[in-house]
């Protein structure tokens, strides 16, 4: 057991070792500097794993370290005394990777869709700022409610609402094209404190009224309330 006992160190780090070699592997690790050193770099090349895992940004060398391991693992002889726990061993090793890359995989799939919504934002907002700012556009008054509603010659629409709260917990804002007092659906908004500035979907013909209900979070086919906002014809 003592020409192999360095050997185990791997082992004991990843809890892979029996009863018998995890005694013999400490009673031998108090008087073994070079073990305890060693013991010390494999839970910190652990604990490093278990981080990457858990979503936060891999560091930048994590993967030229990687590979630089693998490669001098590559001149590792294991004698035949310790094949039995290195077994062990690297089935903990490629159990940890196999978090670790799942881990790596969802931070990547999570980070993808943000910035997908990023540009879906930012190209909304540039839209609702090309509306407004279009010298076609036509600014329709309001009936019920304070602000305005700009239409721009294709029929996209923009709703600048002042003085409306957020909406009350569990319900939101629901905005509707009504042509010939059918209503179809335009969107919904959570309202903020201030100017409120909210694009509709769909576009707005002549005639059409804009308005807007307060409904149940997620919003409905049809109004379930009266309008608390409503534009003049179009």
């Amino acid at each position: 057991m003592e020409t192999g006992i360095h050997e185990l160190t791997a082992g004991y780090a990843l809890d892979a070792l029996d009863p018998e070699e995890r005694r013999a592997y400490e009673a031998h690790l108090s008087d073994c500097e070079q073990c305890r050193e060693e013991l010390t770099s494999f839970w910190q090349t652990t604990e490093a794993l278990a981080v990457a895992a858990s979503g936060p940004t891999p560091s930048p060398d994590l993967r030229d370290r990687v590979l630089a391991g693998a490669q001098a693992e590559r001149q590792v002889v294991v004698p035949f005394e310790s094949r039995r726990w290195s077994v062990r061993a690297v089935a903990a090793v490629a159990a940890v990777a196999a978090v670790v890359a799942l881990g790596v995989g969802l931070w990547a799939s999570d980070l993808s869709n943000e910035l997908d919504e990023t540009r879906a934002a930012l190209e909304r907002e540039r839209a609702t700022a090309a509306i407004l700012v279009d010298p076609g556009a036509r600014t329709v008054a309001l009936q019920a409610g304070e602000g305005r509603l700009v239409v721009d010659p294709t029929g996209q629409a923009v709703l600048v609402l002042e003085g409306l709260d957020p909406a009350p917990a569990g319900k939101t804002y629901e905005m509707w094209i009504i042509e010939d007092d059918k209503p179809a659906r335009a969107g919904l908004f959570a309202g903020r404190d201030g100017t409120d500035i909210v694009p509709l979907d769909g576009t707005v013909a002549e005639g059409n009224v804009v308005a807007v209900t307060v409904e149940n979070e997620g919003g409905v086919d049809a109004p379930k309330s009266p309008p608390i906002v409503a534009s003049e014809p179009v």
